[in-house]
């Protein structure tokens, strides 16, 4: 059993891997990697170029700031403009631009937002400043929701009545059923987010391939992990089979993390949600239950006319979200468009696609 990360990295292990993929790849195939984390990866470790020709490795929505549309970014500056606010989320929001403007940019104009490491840093706020509302921007995929939902059941039990929290929160399974459905590119095989998939475990995959016949490996986030989800995905495609394999057992359980599971469910409900790029995805969302509405943030806005929703003028997020372009196909990628103006979202988050092809792909840049 592989133990230590520098056996992650080994070079002749990967060296034999590649081997093996190129001789066991007849068919050209087009894989998804649906996690910005096994992007940066891919991008970062060269795998992309050492792939044979017939691989094809295209980048999906796993970026959960990159999919958060412009009308919730907007939502969250409404929020910090309430007097007597103090607005708290993760770090690469605050630079990702809304209709018009950021969070970054509020804060430099006086708008009291801060980065939050943790939800109890925001807790801690609360409890320290209780003449002010202390508003957590939620954003994330399965990862980030139990812990977002169990900072609102401690604050229930700590009596907090001016901690709230924004959901903005998205599930993945789904997700990728509607890129299936959308059919703007064949895919062949989904490389499965292992951080996601802690939570969820390797059988929340078991719809997505029984209903539309498609492999799904479950891989962990070094080299070596990669390129052995990469060789049983084509294993599954040069066989015709369809099955979920979980490559990340040392992370993941097939029923997944029960205790995070009981606290999403204890907190949130499904609800129907917009993902950049992509649209509306029926029941990918996650709102506070009726229960705990008095930490719901989103009650704020109904006394708040927000501006119309406008999207950035020649940016190409949402084609490449959707697998259908490479960020390097984007007219504005690495010229209007870089990690220190960025246009879109892609280029903002450290998992979006843009910034790792952008700062591990130069080849690509000139093309």
């Amino acid at each position: 059993m592989v133990k230590y990360i520098s056996e992650f990295r080994d070079g002749e292990k990967a060296k034999a891997l590649f081997r093996s993929i190129s001789k066991a790849s007849k068919k050209k195939i087009n894989i998804m990697e649906v996690c910005g984390t096994h992007t940066v990866a891919i991008s970062r470790f060269g795998i992309r170029q050492a792939l044979p020709e017939t691989i094809n490795l295209v980048s999906g929505p796993g970026c959960p700031v990159c999919v958060t549309a412009n009308e919730e970014i907007d939502k969250a500056i409404a929020l910090a403009s309430i007097p007597n606010t103090i607005l708290t989320t993760f770090g690469d929001m605050m630079k990702v631009p809304g209709s018009y403007s950021s969070l970054a940019l509020e804060k430099a104009k006086g708008l009291d937002v801060r980065v939050c490491f943790s939800t109890l840093d925001a807790l801690k706020l609360a409890e320290e400043n209780p003449d002010k509302n202390v508003i957590f921007y939620g954003v994330g995929f399965e990862t980030t929701a139990p812990t977002i939902a169990l900072s609102i059941i401690e604050a229930k039990k700590r009596g907090l009545k001016n901690y709230f929290v924004l959901s903005v929160h998205k599930t993945v399974p789904l997700a990728m059923k509607a890129l299936l459905s959308l059919g703007e590119i064949k895919l062949h095989g989904f490389l499965c987010p292992g951080h996601v998939s802690t939570i969820i475990g390797s059988d929340a995959y078991k719809p997505v391939v029984d209903e539309y016949h498609i492999p799904c490996v479950i891989s962990g986030f070094e080299p070596i992990d990669i390129l052995m989800g990469i060789y049983f995905l084509v294993k599954q495609i040069e066989n015709n089979e369809a099955k979920v394999e979980n490559r990340y057992k040392r992370a993941v359980k097939p029923e997944g993390n029960i205790l995070a599971q009981k606290a999403m469910d204890e907190v949130f409900e499904p609800c129907d949600t917009e993902w950049r790029g992509i649209g509306v995805i029926p029941g990918t969302g996650l709102k506070i239950r009726a229960k705990y509405s008095n930490f719901d943030a989103s009650t704020f806005l109904n006394d708040i006319e927000l501006p119309p929703v406008v999207e950035p003028k020649g940016c190409s997020c949402g084609e490449v979200l959707r697998g259908v372009i490479f960020p390097y196909q984007c007219k504005l990628f690495g010229k209007a468009c870089t990690p220190d103006n960025p246009i879109g979202p892609c280029m903002v988050s450290s998992e979006g696609s843009c910034a790792a092809y952008y700062r591990y792909e130069p080849l690509k840049n000139n093309q």
